[in-house]
């Protein structure tokens, strides 16, 4: 994934209290503190940039901490919530910083050593030790607050310590927080024209900018066929070497094809690099001019782009380059694909696409292919064959509704070996919990587009986090 070194993802953090203790109870405010240092130092373990501005006790200070907050430009914020403490000393802090927040109500231990407190028989430290403990009392009250002033927020229940799914719930909210940095920040460049016809991948682009962020720029085929006039013949050379080193080049594919699938993938790094752009969809016929020269030598290029970080859809399918980027921000991949096939004997669907496909997450090394039909398309030439690595998957469907709205649409399931179609395309067999008939009719029910993207690994509870943070529908089949 390209890192954003203008803009750094950043983490807010503070705990809370109340001031009237430390004066009542010696010690309290130093053992809080530690408490917010230990949840720093895990925070920052999932590799944030963590801002941590301490305890906040007292609504004066909450205020300076929510300005403080805008001024460092968090994308998200953890309240610790270390024992009791008005709401008042909450509710500015999130008010000015306007990010989401995650309420952390979290105990220091699995429970107080009840013998051990009442031994103490002083009820003024009996008193300040269960004030170390009372991290649950405040919730319901941050909760009502945060209702009543309608602020989204979400909640990680657990122990300080020793809570090895508090912290598995804490990392997914970061690491689904770092997606919405990310494609806030993401410039999505669009190629071309639509497949004609495929009215189910026509998107309303101001849409995906009002959900999403980030910056769609619309671009000419005819640049990129411009581009490739810039490239020089020693360059050429040095990209088929590359690409006998990335792929596995089988022996029937021409040295003239590989040549020119070189000159279109360098002059693809270079339009890429003049818009800086993050991801990619693209299409165009181009019969009858250059262009069509151009189109028809992508794949190659497009494919070691998506490996990069900058994934490629084909087809102009706007809203599955989205999906694909959100795959690639969560580091699992992000491939393209369709359904191929139904294979009843083994209970599995055949999935995947032609054109450019993950090479990062291929099982084995992805081979390449002549092709001397495009299908659906014109032209010929070049063209990747892989499957997705063997074991568990993810798919996601980036799905524009009837409401005028977003939604994620995702399933887990397994990548299986056994025979694919050796046609020059991506595809891969999958295995779903529901059986390959109902995720069928279940997945096509909600009515995504023909398309969607899959990685490895099974990441339906960061899909969720990233939709709850951005506030669109999240759907699971399986």
């Amino acid at each position: 994934m390209m890192e954003l070194k203008e803009y750094p993802f950043k983490v807010g953090l503070f705990g809370i209290g109340l001031e009237a203790y430390w004066c009542q109870f010696p010690g309290l405010r130093e053992r809080l503190e530690g408490y917010v240092e230990v949840v720093e130092s895990k925070i920052a373990s999932y590799g944030a940039q963590v801002v941590n501005l301490g305890l906040v006790d007292t609504p004066e200070k909450a205020v300076d901490c929510g300005h403080q907050f805008r001024r460092e430009d968090v994308d998200v914020i953890f309240l610790y919530v270390t024992t009791y403490a008005l709401s008042s000393t909450v509710l500015p802090v999130i008010q000015r910083a306007k990010v989401p927040v995650i309420v952390l109500n979290l105990s220091p231990e699995a429970s107080i050593d009840y013998k051990q407190f009442n031994s103490l028989k002083d009820r003024t430290k009996m008193t300040g030790e269960w004030l170390a403990y009372c991290s649950a009392c405040p919730v319901p009250e941050i909760a009502s607050v945060f209702r009543r002033a309608n602020i989204l927020f979400f909640q990680v229940t657990g122990m300080l310590h020793d809570d090895p799914y508090a912290w598995k719930e804490v990392g997914d909210w970061i690491d689904a927080a770092r997606v919405v940095h990310t494609m806030s920040h993401n410039r999505l460049g669009l190629m071309g024209n639509y497949y004609g016809g495929m009215l189910d991948i026509y998107s309303n682009l101001t849409l995906h900018c009002a959900t999403f962020g980030g910056h769609i720029e619309i671009i000419e085929v005819d640049e990129l066929s411009s581009l490739r006039e810039k490239v020089s013949a020693a360059q050429i050379e040095e990209r088929v070497k590359y690409f006998e080193k990335a792929f596995d080049v089988q022996s029937d594919c021409p040295r003239e094809e590989l040549e020119r699938a070189a000159k279109t993938s360098l002059a693809l790094d270079l339009l890429v690099d003049r818009y800086k752009l993050g991801s990619m969809a693209y299409y165009h016929k181009g019969t009858g001019n250059g262009n069509e020269d151009t189109m028809s030598s992508v794949i190659l290029g497009n494919s070691l782009l998506t490996a990069r970080g900058i994934p490629v859809a084909g087809e102009y399918e706007v809203k599955n380059a989205q999906a694909m980027k959100i795959l690639d921000a969560f580091h699992v991949g992000g491939s393209f694909t369709e359904y191929y096939a139904m294979d009843y004997h083994d209970d599995v669907v055949l999935m995947g696409h032609d054109g450019p496909g993950h090479i990062q997450i291929a099982e084995g090394k992805t081979k390449v292919r002549p092709l001397y039909v495009y299908h659906g398309k014109v032209g010929k030439g070049l063209s990747v064959e892989m499957s997705v690595k063997h074991g568990a998957i993810t798919l996601l469907s980036v799905v524009e509704k009837v409401d005028g709205k977003l939604m994620l649409l995702c399933a887990e399931g397994e990548s299986v070996k056994g025979p694919i179609l050796e046609i020059g395309n991506t595809n891969s067999r999958y295995r779903f919990s529901i059986g390959a008939r109902k995720f069928v009719e279940e997945w096509n029910n909600y009515g995504p587009a023909h398309h969607c993207a899959v990685g490895v690994g099974h990441i339906t509870s960061k899909i969720k986090k990233l939709g709850a943070l951005l506030n669109i529908e999240v759907n699971q089949v399986c």
